[in-house]
């Protein structure tokens, strides 16, 4: 067995293997159960890293590698391509800081065996969803990830998350079974369909079977569009908040939301192609998108509780994922590729925040934060750099994110989308300068009127290395968006394997 097959099959199998650990060390081990999480994230870490490698060299430099295995016999597999593995790495990267975080955050909290354990399902199947080979395998990985996101949203078992898992699951089945509609009809009607870059499906097949594939394409859409929080089909993320701040962190940033997205992107350039444009499907996906981040935008603007400011926010900013898809130009197809690392960066150092401030000086409200830099500096300094970010600051990496999805608007001849891009960002600057405004200029609340100087600790070092790390890979994938293993430039070289 070659070294980038080991490394295929460690990625996805260690999550599960830790989660495997972490039920076995149980409530009583808890130095085992975090010596489990924390070597079970380096390897994945490692193991990511290698696929990412064997990808490149397949993908870029044209060397035949053999990345890929068959698991069962019933058409399901494993492959390294280099979407895959740009997603798979943020996953794994992200879950162990994440776990990090978590160990910090969860110390005094009930039932962490159950939470780690799911938890690390959760990465595992987001890794699984990463490097599937076809559609079949995507499927089965995506519903895991379903089933395993429930526990965690209702881990606390207050009568509110409770609600919210219900909300969830609301949403999550219904999309699963239009999700696995779309794939027999699909399989039916096509054959087994791998997710090849520039397309699987046959450009005759569109004149032949045109109606069916529109449908295929919309229970396809909605299968994934719940996960990719697309309007009207969001509802579920907001009252998923009321999960723990490292659920939120990980699952609400970047492994549920962003499989959802990743989906919209395997389904459109890996599966249709051509054909997609051919049949005109992504036109109104396109506008949806586009009505998506206007809509959410505006809702960010009126919550007072700061991780439903980040819920709605999270809704519009996943579509820029969707809308750069859609627009089909290479240019703006890389912008949406990129923005799977740049959104999962930004967003989950202000979800760590979140969970920082309420932990330490129990304030979960914006209103509540007058004055805060002075108690938090670091914590707020982090913030601050991902909120620029998702504003579209230079030269953090939503600039690049943006100045990309603009250029590659203009050239698919979708001039409006730079109304989009402007009104986005203004309402961007509206819900989260606000935050920076009371952090650093208001008078602080006399209980933390002296910060860290003044003898009290900032926070739990666990949980604020982890968000300063966050926030600086945010700043730094911008700085250095021009260099070869960027993730901008990352997606330039799928978007032009796919053109």
């Amino acid at each position: 067995m070659s070294w980038e097959t080991v490394a295929l099959v460690t990625a996805v199998s260690a999550p599960f293997a830790t989660a495997a650990a972490v039920f076995a060390a149980g409530e009583a081990r808890g130095a085992a159960r975090s010596a489990a999480n924390l070597t079970g994230a380096l390897i994945t870490v490692v193991a990511v890293l290698a696929v990412a490698v064997s990808a490149w060299r397949t993908g870029t430099l044209g060397m035949p590698v053999s990345a890929g295995i068959e698991l069962l016999d019933i058409g399901m597999g494993l492959r390294a391509d280099m979407l895959g593995a740009l997603f798979a790495t943020v996953a794994g990267v992200l879950w162990l800081a994440t776990t990090v975080y978590a160990i910090g955050y969860m110390s005094h909290a009930a039932d962490r065996a159950r939470f780690f354990g799911f938890f690390s399902i959760c990465v595992g199947s987001a890794i699984g969803i990463a490097l599937s080979e076809n559609l079949l395998t995507f499927f089965i990985f995506y519903e895991i990830l379903t089933l395993a996101t429930y526990p965690l949203v209702v881990h606390s078992g207050t009568p509110a998350a409770l609600k919210g898992g219900r909300t969830y699951l609301a949403y999550a089945l219904p999309a699963g079974a239009a999700l696995a509609l779309g794939v027999v009809w699909l399989h039916v009607l096509a054959g087994p369909v791998p997710f090849t870059p520039g397309g699987a499906l046959p450009v005759g097949l569109a004149e032949t079977h045109g109606t069916q594939l529109i449908i295929i394409f919309a229970l396809l859409m909605l299968g994934v569009g719940v996960k990719a929080a697309i309007f009207p089909l969001h509802g579920w993320l907001p009252a998923a908040m009321v999960a723990p701040a490292p659920v939120s962190s990980l699952l609400h940033a970047v492994a549920v939301v962003k499989a959802g997205v990743f989906g919209v992107a395997r389904i459109v350039l890996d599966v249709y192609g051509p054909v997609a444009a051919l049949l005109g499907v992504t036109v109104p996906l396109a506008a949806l998108a586009a009505f998506t981040i206007i809509y959410g935008s505006v809702r960010a603007l009126v919550q007072d509780d700061l991780k439903k400011r980040l819920a709605f926010s999270t809704v519009a900013q996943l579509s820029y994922v969707v809308l750069g898809v859609a627009l089909l130009s290479p240019l703006a197809v890389a912008a949406g590729i990129a923005h799977l690392a740049h959104h999962a960066a930004l967003k989950i150092t202000m979800f760590f925040t979140a969970g920082v401030v309420a932990e330490e000086v129990k304030a979960y409200r914006v209103s509540q934060f007058d004055g805060l830099s002075r108690r938090m500096p670091l914590t707020m300094a982090a913030f601050s750099v991902a909120a620029l970010g998702i504003v579209g600051i230079p030269p953090a990496a939503g600039f690049t994110t943006k100045w990309m999805l603009g250029a590659g608007a203009l050239d698919a001849g979708a001039g409006w989308v730079l109304a989009v891009l402007a009104a986005s960002s203004v309402l961007n600057a509206a819900y989260f300068f606000p935050i920076i405004h009371r952090a650093y200029f208001r008078t602080p609340r006399a209980e933390w009127a002296d910060g860290p100087g003044s003898g009290r600790a900032e926070a739990d070092l666990r949980m604020v290395v982890p968000l300063i790390i966050t926030a600086l890979a945010g700043l730094l994938m911008g700085i250095f968006a021009t260099t070869v293993f960027s993730p901008a430039r990352w997606a330039s070289f799928i978007a032009a394997m796919g053109a």
